[in-house]
């Protein structure tokens, strides 16, 4: 019977991981697939359109004549999403997990985490009409000159949502630095916020920096919050009061079905995307590389 149920366990074992390499091997299949219809699609682009013309073109019309294909518009538009989102979410999430994790309580924390938990549970279209429905009437309180659709609304909302994540990861990183440190730091008769400035932020820095990238990186590849509140206007400006487009925005546009398949401005979709997963990538290694570090220094 124990050599019946050894045999039992045995093909289980071989049954699971052979089940766990196909789900993986499912996963790098899409990936490659992903890529290689993304360089496909983009090296048919470049055929027509010069490499020069998109990258450093200052205007952006694939749909309407006369048509231009320079993607800095819709690159600064994005970029403006970033910067903005980054100024509202860095510094609130790095205060909310610097309490979190060194002056709150068990009972501050069974509060303030659920909360952070819905926020990021909001689907990014309801934080979109949040935004024009109330960030922006707010905005236009303040500034005479702020457009219905506008960089500034959609870069708070975008903020909002990547807030949690920018807290959460980064209480995980204070909460793994190592209580000796502090415990000598008090010892020297360090204040309560000497030791979070002066040493647990520090200790905890690469981890931290990890959770910027991510968040950064989330809010490049934001959609339908970004698409509703800061328009689909390709301007090439750094005013955050104007409406904008972004490169998601603008894949959005591509996709609603009105765009011709095949065609010169059909393929705009893949090159754009192609930019975007780039950049995204990119990032996710970067933060990828230092969250490496941050375990093998506290593991």
């Amino acid at each position: 019977m124990t050599a019946l149920a050894a045999s039992r366990t045995r093909w289980g074992e071989v049954i699971l991981r052979q089940l766990f390499f196909f789900c993986a091997l499912i996963s790098v299949l899409t990936t490659i697939t992903v890529i290689g219809i993304l360089a496909v699609e983009t090296f048919s682009f470049f055929q027509e359109v010069a490499v020069t013309e998109f990258f450093f073109g200052t205007e952006w019309r694939p749909l309407l004549e006369p048509k231009a294909y320079g993607i800095l518009p819709l690159l600064a538009g994005t970029m403006l999403i970033v910067v903005g989102s980054s100024l509202v979410a860095l510094p609130i999430g790095l205060a909310c997990a610097v309490y979190l994790s060194e002056y709150a309580s068990q009972r501050s924390r069974h509060i303030v985490k659920p909360i952070l938990e819905i926020l990021a549970g909001i689907p990014t279209v309801v934080y979109g009409y949040f935004a024009l429905t109330f960030v922006t009437p707010g905005l236009r309180q303040v500034f005479d000159d702020v457009q219905i659709f506008n960089a500034a609304s959609a870069a708070i909302v975008v903020g909002i949502m990547v807030l949690p994540m920018v807290a959460s990861l980064c209480d995980d990183a204070l909460r793994s630095v190592p209580g000796s440190l502090r415990e000598g730091a008090y010892s020297v008769g360090a204040t309560s916020f000497e030791v979070t400035a002066r040493v647990v932020v520090p200790a905890a820095l690469s981890g931290i920096f990890a959770a910027f990238v991510l968040a950064v990186s989330r809010a490049i590849g934001e959609t339908m919050a970004v698409t509703l509140a800061a328009g689909a206007t390709p301007n090439l400006t750094l005013n955050p009061l104007e409406s904008i487009q972004t490169m998601t925005a603008y894949m959005v546009q591509v996709s609603l079905g009105d765009t011709p398949s095949g065609g010169l401005a059909y393929k705009t979709l893949f090159a754009v995307a192609s930019v975007l997963f780039t950049i995204t990538l990119a990032m996710n290694l970067l933060a990828n590389k230092v969250m490496r570090k941050f375990q093998e220094v506290y593991d």
